[in-house]
């Protein structure tokens, strides 16, 4: 049995690969997409109803997941209009804030809903992995995290980025509000040993490249992951979608509870 989705924006640059993804999938179906009314021209070719705002299409697609890689804002309303009528909630958007976050975890109460700024299975195969790494090195070694990303990209730094620092400076016993450093210029003195640095690079057409560096004495470790394509957040959003089906509301699902944590 297929499970039905709804994908938002899907002229937008994941919203079209998602689309794509599910077309080709037997294990998914279609319900409907999402897309602004200046943007939504050819979207009929897909087969399938078309929208310009979810709320049209809700009430027609009981049980279908919504899948949303938009913006914090739009996002959110996603999800407002999906606890209304019951439907489940992929999340792939970055850059929300703590409290929209908050808001997201009141919504999950009453519907299933599946969040992580990002989808991809070898990410999230690092977030587990760094703590290990961090606590086998020990403090001796300085900790910073660059990415790189296409030129389109509204925030800074990447979604991933921040939960990348956020779980080595837990790992370390800090917190990055106290210890994070997101840009350094001019004369500003010797590194503190308590110091995190995250930086961002934008430009081009790079899907999305992290590297964490752990500087030691006499050593450098470097750990990168790549994207070679948007599909591989794709893939990981239609799994997040398989998994959730199956999912009952009380919390704000992540890779974490799909990777068996």
């Amino acid at each position: 049995m297929s499970i039905p989705v709804i994908i938002m924006g899907a002229k937008g640059r994941m919203g079209s690969t998602l689309t794509h993804l599910a077309m080709e999938s037997d294990q998914f179906s279609l319900s409907g997409v999402v897309e602004r009314a200046e943007y939504s021209k050819g979207l009929e070719v897909l087969g399938c109803p078309v929208a310009h705002d979810l709320q049209e299409l809700l009430p027609s697609c009981p049980g279908a997941t919504v899948i949303d890689f938009t913006a914090p804002e739009v996002s959110l309303s996603s999800a407002r209009k999906a606890a209304k009528t019951g439907n489940p909630v992929v999340i792939g958007t970055t850059g929300l804030s703590a409290e929209q976050l908050a808001e997201l975890e009141t919504l999950a109460k009453d519907i299933p809903i599946f969040w992580s700024p990002n989808m991809s299975i070898g990410v999230n195969a690092l977030v587990r992995v760094l703590p290990m790494l961090e606590r086998i090195l020990g403090e001796a070694y300085d900790m910073e995290i660059t990415e790189i990303h296409h030129h389109h990209k509204k925030d800074a730094p990447s979604g991933t980025a921040v939960k990348l620092a956020q779980v080595l400076a837990e790992s370390r016993g800090w917190k990055m509000d106290e210890v994070g450093n997101y840009g350094r210029q001019g004369i500003i003195g010797a590194r503190p040993e308590k110091e995190l640095g995250v930086h961002a690079l934008r430009g081009g057409d790079v899907v999305g490249d992290h590297t964490v560096y752990f500087f030691g004495p006499g050593e450098r470790i470097e750990v990168t992951h790549r994207a070679h394509s948007r599909e591989n957040f794709a893939r990981g959003a239609l799994r997040a979608a398989t998994w959730l089906a199956s999912q009952k509301p009380g919390r704000l699902y992540s890779m974490g509870q799909l990777l068996g944590e």
